[in-house]
């Protein structure tokens, strides 16, 4: 099977999930995240923020909790810059975003978030498989912003469905995942 094909799978698996599923999903991938990475050590945090039509995992329950219970840390969110790159900004509040063509929240002004601040990643995707190599909506914004993080940046990748049984082919561009939180499970990758 295909990318491609992998993508339309996918999208097509969690664009049939109810908004309870999606909820209740989004609630496990939130606990797991809390409970197996050390959020003490970290200082910076890029987090996509989800795209509800496409039933994405619920990161504003993630971005609230770090706001409320880990001050030290800065959370960073994207914007899809003129140049075909992510472009990443310090997030200050809900007034900070607006909706772009694609009908994603994004930051109209801010602080900008230097990569190599950024200690770890959650990583927006619509499969993965054992290896951690993972397929996105296949524009390769995520891997060209990853190859610019720090080598010990931490990718943890935030998946509705267990990963697929066929091995995903990596080209020189794609970035692979430390992690993938499942429903089922966190999934660490060697």
């Amino acid at each position: 099977m295909t990318k491609d094909q992998l993508r339309g799978l996918y999208l097509d698996k969690r664009r049939k999930l109810t908004p309870a599923v999606c909820s209740e999903y989004s609630n496990i991938l939130y606990n797991f995240f809390f409970t197996s990475f050390d959020l003490s050590v970290l200082k910076v945090v890029h987090t996509f923020i989800p795209l509800e039509k496409n039933n994405e995992p619920d990161t504003w329950i993630i971005i609230d909790r770090i706001k409320r219970e880990f001050p030290h840390i800065k959370i960073s969110i994207p914007r899809i810059g003129s140049d075909g790159n992510l472009e990443n900004f310090y997030f200050e509040g809900i007034q900070q975003l607006k909706e772009n063509t694609w009908g994603i929240l994004e930051p109209i002004q801010g602080i900008p978030t230097p990569s190599e601040q950024i200690d770890l990643v959650l990583v927006p995707l619509l499969t993965f498989d054992v290896d951690g190599q993972r397929i996105g909506y296949g524009k390769g914004y995520y891997d060209r912003f990853l190859q610019m993080c720090r080598r010990d940046c931490k990718k943890v990748g935030l998946s509705f469905f267990d990963p697929t049984s066929l091995l995903i082919d990596a080209n020189n561009y794609d970035v692979s995942l430390d992690s993938c939180i499942t429903p089922a499970r966190v999934i660490n990758f060697s």
